[in-house]
């Protein structure tokens, strides 16, 4: 086996690059992503048909189709019906915003759902309207439910970014893919992209751990 040393420093400036890459397009992606899924999170608890089927179909779908299609849809397939380019970037942060949307939509219901009803009617039995229960009752309890779900999405967001490297957006897969393929050191650089991912990865881990055992004890 022909291995470089030298490989896995001279890979590290091409892999710092895709990294700085692949935080922003997670961080922002998720964020918007997070004002799409409380938006239709809420429209999947409504009691109107329409509003509530609207959220389901976009849940569905995404839910139901594979992430790298998703890619290939926005950046290939809209343009080409349009007649316009998307810029690679633009893709990578609506397609994470969309996907992780539906996710985090599923994420809300599931944390409004789970508590206890008795909870509503507690705030009526204090004299509060529907909205007061559930900004000052509900949602607070909600919020806690959902806090380790989201942080799981947010990991979950930030490995499906290596798909990105399809359309050449150049995050840290693609940052490898693209030194390997210059000076064949497969070998090093994929090594160095698992370890550049696992130095994310393991302290949101161990983050989201410490955040779930302090909501437990609060």
């Amino acid at each position: 086996m022909n291995l470089s040393p030298e490989a896995f420093v001279e890979v590290t400036p091409y892999l710092l690059t895709g990294l700085w890459y692949t935080l922003i397009i997670t961080i922002i992606g998720v964020l918007i992503g997070c004002v799409i899924g409380t938006i239709f999170g809420i429209m999947r608890l409504s009691t109107n048909w329409f509003i509530k089927t609207v959220a389901s179909i976009y849940v569905e779908v995404v839910r139901g189709t594979p992430l790298l299609a998703q890619i290939f849809f926005i950046h290939f397939g809209i343009p080409a019906l349009f007649n316009f380019n998307f810029d690679a970037l633009i893709t990578a942060f609506g397609v994470i915003a969309l996907n992780s949307g539906a996710y985090l939509a599923e994420i809300v219901r599931g944390g409004v759902q789970s508590v206890d009803k008795g909870q509503l009617e507690a705030g009526r039995s204090l004299g509060l309207n529907g909205r007061q229960t559930m900004r000052h009752i509900i949602w607070p309890q909600a919020v806690k439910i959902m806090i380790p779900p989201f942080g799981n999405q947010f990991i979950i967001s930030l490995k499906d970014t290596s798909l990105l490297s399809a359309i050449a957006v150049t995050e840290l897969m693609y940052q490898g893919q693209t030194y390997a393929s210059i000076t064949f050191a497969s070998f090093e650089t994929y090594l160095m992209v698992c370890v550049f991912y696992l130095l994310i990865t393991i302290p949101a881990s161990i983050l989201l751990r410490f955040t779930e055992r302090r909501l437990d004890h609060s």
